[in-house]
Parts: C-alpha cells; sequence; structure tokens
C-alpha cells in the first residue's frame, strides 16, 4: 500500500486531493491541524506520532523530525541497500508528500507584528521534508503548489504516473519555494539587526504574471513582485479595466507613481518613456490635470498618467479625448470609470497614494539595479527640501510665488533622466530636458520646449553647474529664478552670472542624479 504525507499551513483544495488519494488505496499520514481537517472530512487518516512512535511535543516544533519520515521520504526503491535498510527498520516508504509552509510572509505583512510571532512562523520540519521528497524525486511525488492537485488527482484517476519530467518539475518547485522562503526570513531578519549590506544577499520575487514582449518585440518578459508589495507600487496597483500591461507600461507607471508621490496637493504626472512630460499642481485635480496636459499637450500622447486624488467625470472627461495607455489614481467616481471604460483598451488601475507626511513616510525603501554580473543597491532617493533648507546665494531675493515654483521644479527635476533641467512656470512644468550628456544642453532642449513661457520662468537642475553657460542660457530665456545643488569649483562664476542678469538663485547642498 503507497503512503501519502499530508501537512499543510493552507488548507485550499487539501480535503479533495486526499478523497483521490483515499479512493486510490493510498494511506494517508497527518499532523496537527491537517490530521483533524481529514477526519472530520471523513477520511482515514494516520497521525504522524503512530509512524515516529513519538509523540507530537513543543507546541509542534518537533513532530516530522524522526527517522521514520526521512528514511521512507530518502531510500531509493532501486538502491537494493536502502529498501534493506528500511525495511530491516521497520520503515515504510513514503510515496506523496502534500507539504506547504507555516505563513511567515503573512505574518510579517500583518500591521504591528511581533518580532516572537515572527519567529514562530519559521517552519523547520516542512521545508525538511520538502527538499528530501524532491531530493528523491523519481519516487517520491512531492507537491507544494495547491494548483499542481489536480495534475496529481487526473494522474490517480486515469492510471497514468506522473513522468519523470513531471516529477522533476514539481521537485524543482520545491526547491523554488524553499529558497524564496528562506529569502524572505533573512531579509526580515537582516532588517530587524539593522543589517543594510549583509555579505551575501538573497532576494525573492513572486511572478506576477508573463509580459507579450519586454522594451522590444523581440524580448521576452515577465513581471514579478516583491512578497507584499506597498499598495502605492505599481506592483501593489489593481487595473479595472483595458488590455494587459506591457513591459513599457509596468516601467513607466513606475515612473508617475514615483513622481505624484512627491505631492500631497492635488497633482497631476504625465509621464513618456520614464521622462515626465507635464506636471501640475492645483486646488482640484482638474485644474491639475489642466496644467498637466498643457505643460507639452503633443508629447502626453500616448502617455501614463497618474493623479493624487479622486478622478472625477469633468477629468474622466478630458483625459478620454486623448489617446493614452494608462491612468493611475486612488480611485474613480462611478461616472468617470463609466466614461473612461468606454475606451476598450485603456487600462485604469487604482493605487494607494502618499501617506500623511508625503514622500518621507515612505521610509528608505531599497532599489536595484541589475548590470552585467553583478546588482547596484541603494536607499530609494525620498529627500525632500522645504523653504528652509535652500540658501539664497545672489542679491536678489526670490520673491514668495518664485520659491513656490522652485521647489515644484525641484520636486520634478529629481525624476527627471540625467542630466536633467525642468522650467517651470504657473504650478506646471513649462520646459524638460533630459538625459543630455551635458547641462547646457539639457536647458536648451528645455528652453525650446517651454518657447515663450520661459519668460518668467524658474529652472531647477538635478545637479550643479560645471562652469556659467547654462545660467547665461536660462537669462537669454527670461529665467528669473534658479534652483540647484550648488558645490562646483565655479560657483561663483555660477553666481556671478546670476546676479549681472538680476536672476534669483538658491543652493539645495543635494544633487538628484537619476541614470
Amino acid at each position: 500500500m503507497k503512503r501519502a504525507l499530508i501537512s499543510v499551513s493552507d488548507k485550499t483544495g487539501v480535503v479533495e486531493l486526499a478523497q483521490a488519494l483515499v479512493r486510490h488505496d493510498v494511506e494517508i499520514v497527518s499532523t496537527g491541524g491537517t490530521h483533524k481537517l481529514l477526519q472530520e472530512a471523513g477520511l482515514p487518516v494516520t497521525n504522524i506520532s503512530e509512524v515516529t512512535g513519538f509523540p507530537e511535543i513543543m507546541d509542534g516544533r518537533v513532530k516530522t523530525l524522526h527517522p521514520n519520515i526521512f528514511g521512507g521520504l530518502l531510500a531509493i526503491r532501486s538502491n537494493e541497500e536502502h529498501t534493506a535498510a528500511i525495511a530491516g527498520l521497520n520503515i515504510a516508504p513514503i510515496d506523496y508528500v502534500i507539504v506547504n509552509l507555516y505563513p511567515f510572509k503573512e505574518t510579517i505583512s500583518k500591521p504591528g507584528v511581533h518580532f516572537e510571532d515572527a519567529i514562530e512562523n519559521i517552519d523547520i520540519g516542512g521545508p525538511s521534508m520538502l527538499r528530501a521528497a524532491a531530493k528523491n524525486y523519481q519516487d517520491v511525488i512531492v507537491v507544494v503548489d495547491a494548483g499542481d492537485y489536480a495534475r496529481v488527482v487526473e494522474s490517480l484517476d486515469s492510471g497514468t504516473p506522473l513522468t519523470r519530467e513531471e516529477k522533476l518539475a514539481l521537485a524543482t518547485k520545491v526547491f523554488r519555494h524553499t529558497a524564496a522562503y528562506d529569502a524572505l526570513i533573512s531579509q526580515y531578519l537582516s532588517k530587524e539587526i539593522g543589517e543594510e549590506f549583509p555579505e551575501k544577499l538573497t532576494l525573492t520575487y513572486e511572478k506576477v504574471q508573463d509580459l507579450r514582449y519586454g522594451e522590444n518585440p523581440h524580448q521576452t518578459a515577465a513581471f514579478y513582485a516583491e512578497p507584499g508589495a506597498a499598495l502605492h507600487t505599481i506592483a501593489g496597483a489593481k487595473q479595472l479595466h483595458g488590455k494587459e500591461l506591457s513591459y513599457n507600461n509596468i516601467n513607466d507607471a513606475n515612473a508617475a507613481l514615483a513622481i505624484v508621490h512627491e505631492f500631497t496637493e492635488p497633482a497631476v504626472v504625465a509621464v513618456k518613456h520614464t521622462n515626465p512630460c507635464g506636471v501640475g499642481i492645483a486646488e482640484n485635480i482638474f485644474d491639475a490635470y489642466m496644467k498637466a496636459y498643457e505643460a507639452d499637450p503633443v508629447s502626453i500622447f500616448g502617455g501614463i498618467i497618474a493623479l493624487n486624488r479622486e478622478v472625477d467625470a469633468p477629468t474622466a472627461t478630458k483625459m478620454g479625448e486623448l489617446f493614452l495607455e494608462i491612468i493611475l489614481a486612488p480611485s474613480y467616481t462611478e461616472e468617470a470609470l463609466a466614461i473612461l471604460m468606454q475606451k476598450k483598451n485603456l487600462r485604469v488601475m487604482t493605487v494607494a497614494m502618499t501617506p500623511a507626511g508625503g514622500i518621507e513616510a515612505l521610509g528608505a525603501p531599497r532599489t536595484t539595479l541589475k548590470v552585467q554580473g553583478g546588482l547596484l543597491i541603494q536607499d530609494l532617493d525620498t529627500n525632500t527640501v522645504s523653504a528652509a533648507d535652500v540658501q539664497v546665494v545672489t542679491k536678489r531675493q526670490p520673491t514668495a510665488d518664485e520659491l513656490k515654483q522652485l521647489l515644484f521644479g525641484w520636486k520634478v527635476v529629481k525624476h527627471v533622466k540625467s542630466n536633467a533641467i525642468v522650467l517651470a512656470k504657473g504650478d506646471r512644468t513649462v520646459g524638460v530636458g533630459a538625459g543630455q550628456m551635458n547641462r547646457v544642453g539639457a536647458a536648451k532642449i528645455a528652453v525650446e520646449q517651454a518657447g515663450e513661457l520661459s519668460h518668467g520662468a524658474i529652472l531647477a537642475s538635478d545637479a550643479f553647474f560645471p562652469m556659467a553657460d547654462t545660467v547665461q542660457a536660462a537669462a537669454a530665456a527670461g529665467i528669473t529664478a534658479i534652483i540647484q545643488p550648488g558645490g562646483s569649483i565655479k560657483d561663483a562664476d555660477s553666481i556671478a552670472a546670476a546676479d549681472e542678469a538680476g536672476i534669483a538663485m538658491v543652493f539645495t547642498s543635494v544633487r538628484h542624479f537619476k541614470h
């Protein structure tokens, strides 16, 4: 008679699987809550203690770690020495292992979880049984994912054994699962002890979906999320309408959310190719959208829009006049949603917005960049500055409105690819120069885009001016105030050029490179 060992925390579908096993004369051995569940379902089930000859102790901490279990799992059936050894010790082979692990991820995802609760939800016996069964995959069918139960039942009912390839695939999934489980534990504990950059870094992600292709049609791609991804991230967003997200959609949406999270007042961000093409703030979301649209009505076509307030019908109507790829907002009125859902392919998504306290309240999550042969990892750039943080370095002080626009522009330029220049006026961007090899080139692009709107605008630069040419270009365009980090050996030249043109300039002492 074949034997199955079943011990699961997530009991989804396990009764039906056990019924199929019993139907095909497989003896069920089980533990704790799983044993109780199967008994209540009227199934014949043997308690693990009857197999080990030893009671469960320490609140279930020790129950499966026993030679009678691991001998039955690891014995290679074609090895005469193995079969003789277990026969001589009265150890019965185990042919099926149906195990999933203590809910560590779910436990640490709970607000205010106690460290002791997290520790108690580190599974010991489960991973050991899974790994043993997976190592002996040719003789033991091991299932860690309830999604695979149906295939096992089908095999039983049809009388067609699983192929070697199928059994190996199940075993391989086990090792991925236990590796991810251990990685999550190590991440949690490393954070608990304040280990910022440990000597070994193992990250784990969960597959969200396959993508049609990557940046280009000849590249394959998939989207993975961090376990328990925060609701304010693209991984935590929910799609309400529209076709599947693409690789570029997800990348651009991530950029749009990063910018809109900078603002606590009503704000709208339009993004193309991860750079903002229009950002506007106002007292209401409709006016903020119109400012973002008017910032660059050409580039917004085919863009991604992120809003930090509920979308109402007037705003939805205006957005519906354009071809857009994605709209992200915390919520939509029923009328607004009905308007937007008339566009078949438009992806309409909900996402949580910045918590009270602004972007700095998000903490300091890490960001990673894969390079060939390695990984770069750093804190996310959540730095912000206020009026009290800036230093006026010119003879002329900025006016109250100029200072407001400077701080607005500073929030935006932080998210523009370097070298980056942003022009702003009237609570909206009017020109963006992104990703240029020299700073004055970025300024010229921003000025050209702004046209006449550059007169009276402010200029924000993500890094210092290596020479005075950017200030001179700004003066020629009619710009009245500049915000930049400062720190160049030629700061004095830039300050002198600003004084000569009557431009007010402030330093932040903070650089925002974004490569």
